[in-house]
């Protein structure tokens, strides 16, 4: 063993050195000639069907090495984390880790927000926004507390008016506080054309401007061409 290892360009007294990179802080595999590739982390403040759709398509899709997950419902959040956790033999590699408490997403590359209270049948948006602004005022302080270089990413409704209370409750720069807009919408408006049209609705541009919600229009040409 030891003359075969030798042959090979290994150390005899100190093989395992020739077999195994040292493994940095951050947990990048570096070697003295490499660059260290930097780990991104994405996590979702809200483990509804909305956050979870979206967990779920990131990590499908390999876009993060690390998902956080964040509830107020420990029941819930365990078993959307189980969920995961258990397709993970059909899945890229992804840590995924999950608490109540929001101080599992330090360190976040993008958080993306989508925990708030549900519309009730026949109240106002503005009512809503009530309800979600108190919440926003415990999420927001301590997201930014514990990922200060994050991206925001707001989805919880009203969108519009919630990504500005982030904005202010973060005091984040206003380049790193997004929100979802009229992006539901235009995918909406945008397969119905296509249905109409009998098109795909990759070919389909539409746009849809205004406030997300009731209030989004879609904008038409005032004359013909």
């Amino acid at each position: 063993m030891t003359s075969s290892l030798s042959e090979l360009g290994f150390d005899a007294n100190g093989a395992a050195s020739g077999f195994f990179r040292p493994v940095v802080a951050d947990g990048g595999l570096c070697s003295p000639m490499s660059h260290c590739r930097r780990l991104t982390k994405v996590s979702f403040i809200g483990a509804g069907n909305v956050g979870m759709a979206n967990a779920q398509t990131i990590l499908t899709r390999s876009l993060a090495d690390e998902i956080a997950l964040v509830d107020a419902l420990p029941d819930k959040l365990r078993g959307e984390t189980l969920d995961l956790q258990h397709a993970a033999a059909f899945l890229p590699r992804t840590r995924l880790v999950s608490d109540t408490d929001i101080a599992v997403t330090g360190g976040s590359d993008l958080a993306i927000v989508t925990a708030g209270a549900r519309q009730i049948p026949g109240e106002t948006r503005l009512n809503l926004l009530h309800r979600n602004v108190a919440l926003f005022r415990k999420i927001m302080p301590a997201l930014a507390e514990h990922s200060p270089d994050a991206i925001l990413l707001i989805v919880s409704n009203p969108v519009d008016i919630l990504t500005y209370v982030a904005w202010k409750l973060s005091g984040f720069p206003v380049n790193r506080v997004i929100g979802s807009g009229t992006n539901l919408d235009l995918s909406r408006f945008g397969f119905l054309l296509a249905e109409h049209l009998d098109v795909n609705a990759q070919d389909v541009q539409a746009y849809m401007v205004r406030e997300h919600g009731c209030t989004a229009t879609a904008p038409w040409p005032s004359g013909r061409r």
